[in-house]
């Protein structure tokens, strides 16, 4: 439930800087040179929208054994890692990663690749969470034909 109110207060910074300077986002995600245009600000609308989604769902709900939070949280997750690492690894100079929007901007340097390993890391740990209360796969259902011996 912490973890779960931690990364709810990022995501919600993260969704807030963001969504207060989405003039500059499609610019910040053209920077990772794998989008321009039309599809860059589509990739920050769905950053912000997962990003405020997934943030509401944990504050409001942290201890919801909802899979869904889950979900859009590792994928908010992934795409940030994938961004930051290609870019890393390609040497592009970017003086501002966007992840706050164009407030609290810091370079892409070795370390937002840690904060981005940690990100997936705290999706690791939210997943294995859910398998421990059983959420994270559907219940198995016995059919009336089968034997309780058939179902196990």
């Amino acid at each position: 439930m912490i973890l779960r109110l931690v990364l709810g207060a990022v995501l919600a910074a993260m969704a807030l800087g963001q969504l207060a300077s989405f003039d500059a986002m499609p610019a910040v995600m053209t920077t990772y040179g794998l989008t321009s245009g039309a599809v860059s600000t589509a990739l920050a609308v769905a950053l912000i929208g997962a990003e405020a989604v997934t943030a509401v769902w944990f504050l409001a709900w942290p201890r919801s054994r909802a899979a869904a939070p889950v979900w859009s949280y590792t994928g908010v997750a992934v795409v940030w890692a994938v961004l930051a690492s290609q870019a890393f690894a390609r040497g592009l100079v970017l003086d501002n990663c966007g992840c706050f929007g164009t407030y609290l901007a810091q370079p892409l340097r070795w370390y937002v690749l840690v904060e981005d390993a940690l990100m997936l890391l705290y999706a690791w740990l939210l997943w294995r969470g859910l398998r421990r209360t059983g959420t994270a796969s559907p219940p198995a259902t016995a059919r009336a034909d089968r034997t309780p011996q058939e179902d196990h």
